[in-house]
């Protein structure tokens, strides 16, 4: 699945998620991240977007998507490793504005991304951004947020769904209609995960108040976003398997 802190991208059943384990997995649903996830293509960031002005000292990132945070400088000419929560990975390697939060800011400020190639057995992008020119400078990037606005959401294709759109749907046994719950989150694995607040009525086990579902098209085979809900088929125990 793709994830972003502020508003987190994801794919298809399995969410559009990790490179490796997301788009060139098995199959999944795509979230921003994905367990079927195949390489979606996006538009190049629209540089004509307005730019959210939030008024308060607190963040408000409503009006935009993380997509990686900077974790540490790559080398000495001012590269920057970077762990990405889209799965997207036109967001790091096709060059263009994309946005900067720093910590204390409330405002992410835009700047240039020149080159960004990836590193498959981190999981992490290398990235070089305008006027980033030694170690020095790309310390002082460290735990900034990559960004961009919300309006600009890549296309996704069929069987493929952005985390937000997944969050807050009531999830359903198929067979029965009975309702199991709601999800809360999107875990991201080989097969990214719907975390699901079990309904009370469903709960057997009330300590046990979540239970992780695989989005796969076999145990989640309907994804209803107009009418609010997933129908799930699980294997015998699945539900009770976090007990």
């Amino acid at each position: 699945m793709k994830h972003e802190e502020a508003n987190k991208e994801i794919g298809g059943r399995g969410a559009k998620g990790q490179r490796g384990k997301g788009e060139e997995g098995q199959r999944g649903k795509r979230v921003g991240g994905n367990s079927k996830i195949q390489n979606v293509q996006s538009p190049a960031p629209n540089l004509q977007l307005p730019i959210p002005n939030p008024q308060s000292s607190a963040p408000n990132l409503d009006n935009w998507l993380e997509i990686g945070t900077i974790v540490s400088p790559q080398g000495l000419s001012g590269e920057l490793k970077v762990y990405p929560v889209s799965d997207f990975p036109e967001r790091f390697e096709v060059a263009g504005k994309r946005w900067l939060l720093r910590s204390g800011e409330t405002e992410p400020q835009p700047i240039e991304l020149l080159t960004g190639r990836y590193i498959s057995n981190k999981n992490l992008y290398v990235i070089k951004l305008a006027g980033v020119e030694n170690c020095d400078q790309a310390e002082a990037l460290r735990g900034c947020k990559l960004m961009v606005p919300a309006s600009d959401r890549p296309q996704l294709g069929e069987d493929e769904y952005h985390v937000l759109d997944l969050i807050g749907l009531e999830v359903f046994m198929q067979a029965s209609g009975e309702l199991v719950g709601t999800v809360v989150d999107i875990i991201a694995a080989g097969n990214d995960l719907l975390e699901v607040k079990l309904h009370e009525s469903f709960a057997n086990d009330k300590k046990q108040k979540t239970v992780l579902i695989p989005f796969v098209e076999a145990i989640a085979p309907v994804v209803d976003l107009k009418s609010n809900r997933i129908e799930i088929t699980p294997p015998p125990g699945l539900l009770e398997i976090n007990n």
